[in-house]
């Protein structure tokens, strides 16, 4: 739990990095907002188009050669940001970033459904998730105050060498079962073995695709997830240039202002993940996936609508944390539903519904310039998300957890 909380806090640091170097970056190249927005949404694309395959090799090799091994990947081009020249160049090293950071997720889906009682999946998610948010937010000020001393090129560099560190340590501390790990005692194994979730025999197999491409949990997952990343990636790519613009900020002190929906979030997938849980022992298991979702979606799209009332940066600030809030509450039920009901299979469904809600940040990053330029406000940007926030409350009605993917 440790070494998976410690990838999702490394993994967003390594994300948002680009985020806080892109008016250096765009001094340097002489790059505009609108190249940018393709920059930043290179990676998303990437990221989205390795998803389900990453997915399939994490089920089929185990999360630990599959993560010690993209997460060097994904290190290296960290690295190569801080060489990149021009434009296409730029463009081609984030999208391989991307790909790169495409199995994270996924591999720990299924490193989740080995190793975790299906009682504690919710705050396990949570916390994982938590990780990633407050990665996002340790990264914003620090990496501004980097570039600050350092310059963004040796940032970079120095990031690449962290992620390196950590793979080596997974490689030799981690197992991908508890059955294989020695230093897991008798009563330990006992526990996990009979309290994670089960298989039936007829799922011992593959994937089946025809299964998958009719079943309305994962449509309903596939959805969801698009309209709940439409939110979060705009936090990721555009808050912190957004906030340093309509206010007049400087970068440390925009920095430190984007910290705030970063925790907000961390705080929403603690929340989510112990109502996920606290529900579920109720013997309620599909409402302990759809209260905690529905919520999150309902404060997100508040969250937006009443950011475009505020007159200072402090009242949008604590409004787009609201909606992160919401946002966020949201991702402990989604994955936990994918393990649900993916089980042997989670990292390829997980992958797939992460694929979808990647080419909603895909959009989003690219949203957000042209949107602003095509109106003259980015007002419709934010009416936009939070409209997908409801379509997205919706989705959830259709969701039967305890079905599997024959719903």
């Amino acid at each position: 739990m440790f070494g998976m909380f410690l990838l999702t806090l490394l993994l967003y640091i390594d994300r948002i990095c680009i985020s806080v170097a892109k008016d250096p970056i765009a001094a340097d190249l002489g790059l505009s907002d609108k190249m940018m927005g393709w920059v930043l949404s290179a990676f998303a694309l990437g990221y989205a188009l390795l998803q389900v395959p990453s997915g399939m090799m994490a089920d089929r090799y185990g999360p630990r050669s599959v993560l010690a091994g993209i997460v060097t990947f994904w290190s290296m081009l960290t690295a190569m940001t801080g060489a990149a020249w021009n434009f296409l160049s730029l463009l081609v090293v984030r999208f391989l970033f991307g790909a790169g950071e495409a199995g994270a997720f996924p591999s720990l889906s299924r490193a989740i459904f080995s190793w975790m009682p299906l009682r504690e999946r919710g705050v396990v998610i949570g916390l994982n998730f938590s990780g990633s948010r407050l990665g996002a937010a340790f990264a914003l000020p620090l990496v501004a105050w980097m570039i600050d001393g350092i310059g963004w090129r040796t940032s970079f560099f120095i990031l690449g060498v962290v992620g390196i560190i950590w793979a080596l340590i997974w490689w030799f501390a981690f197992r991908d079962s508890p059955e294989e790990h020695k230093g897991v005692s008798s009563d330990e194994l006992d526990y996990i073995l009979a309290h994670r979730q089960q298989l039936d025999t007829s799922e011992k197999g593959a994937l089946n695709w025809s299964v998958l491409s009719r079943s309305r949990n994962m449509w309903s997952a596939i959805g969801q997830y698009f309209c709940s990343n439409f939110t979060f990636f705009f936090a990721l790519t555009w808050l912190f240039p957004y906030l340093k613009q309509k206010y007049d900020l400087a970068s440390v002190e925009a920095g430190w202002y984007a910290v705030a929906p970063f925790i907000a979030g961390a705080i929403g997938n603690w929340v989510a993940g112990g109502m996920v849980d606290g529900v579920f022992q109720k013997g309620k298991w599909n409402l302990s996936r759809k209260m905690p979702a529905m919520i999150g979606f309902f404060l997100a799209a508040v969250g937006l609508l009443l950011s475009l009332q505020m007159d200072t940066a402090f009242g949008a600030v604590a409004m787009l944390s609201l909606a992160i809030f919401g946002a966020d509450m949201t991702l402990p039920p989604s994955w936990a539903l994918c393990v649900d009901i993916g089980k042997k299979n989670s990292g390829a469904v997980s992958g797939t519904m992460n694929m979808a809600g990647n080419v909603g940040s895909f959009l989003t990053a690219l949203a957000f310039p042209y949107l602003t330029a095509w109106t003259g406000s980015d007002d419709f940007f934010f009416y936009t998300a939070a409209a997908l926030n409801v379509l997205a409350l919706f989705l959830w009605m259709n969701v039967k957890a305890d079905r599997g993917l024959a719903h």
